[in-house]
């Protein structure tokens, strides 16, 4: 009579065959346990509807008009304080120079309020208005170069239109032909800029034939 095997335990090798399903791990920690968000499905996006899109686009119309009205508003209001700034700098500079012309005209009124005085032999004293018309015509040229006002020489230089304005030409002996002969009305320069042309006659000579050339 023969004798039935005993069946043989199961191997502990390493690929863990005949093991049973709830035996540990091999590291002995129990397997992470399923993450229910990643097993769950990815939610899907909806298109936005007609509507959604118009109202969007009328959002960012209101805020791009909102923005440029503001942006107008500014450049309104700047320009509003530079020609206010502009038309103040102006004011000054004409109040500076016409209180320089007061000062002069108080001169002036001084010179004739002395003369129209009564005096011991009740005349005018002609060399006390000249020296007070020099003296008053001085202080003028001052305050005439405190804003870099100044004459120019036009006497005996080649006519120039765009600084001198001939109002005759005149023989002369000495000039020759095309320069200034004399100065009728000083020109003026403020720094380098024309201010009044210079009234003048050119000369066309010393009127006698030009000597023949030699041969």
């Amino acid at each position: 009579m023969k004798r039935s095997k005993t069946p043989a335990p199961a191997s502990d090798g390493a690929n863990g065959a005949g093991a049973s399903p709830d035996a540990p791990a091999k590291n002995g920690a129990p397997d992470p346990a399923p993450d229910p968000a990643a097993a769950a499905p990815a939610p899907e996006l909806t298109e936005a509807t007609a509507d959604e899109k118009l109202a969007a686009l009328a959002a960012e119309r209101d805020e791009t008009k909102d923005r440029m009205l503001r942006i107008a508003a500014d450049f309104e209001n700047w320009k509003k304080r530079a020609q206010k700034e502009l038309t103040d700098k102006s004011n000054e500079a004409r109040e500076r120079v016409l209180k320089d012309m007061l000062e002069v005209i108080d001169n002036l009124e001084r010179a004739v309020a002395m003369q129209t005085t009564p005096g011991g032999n009740g005349g005018v004293d002609g060399v006390a208005i000249l020296k007070g018309v020099d003296l008053v015509l001085r202080l003028f040229k001052q305050k005439l170069e405190r804003y870099e006002v100044r004459p120019f020489e036009a006497t005996g230089q080649p006519f120039d239109p765009r600084v001198h304005e001939a109002i005759s030409k005149v023989p002369h002996p000495e000039i020759p032909a095309g320069s200034v002969a004399a100065e009728l009305q000083k020109g003026y320069r403020v720094g380098e800029r024309l201010l009044r042309p210079a009234l003048v006659s050119v000369s066309a000579g010393n009127g006698k034939p030009a000597a023949p050339s030699e041969g």
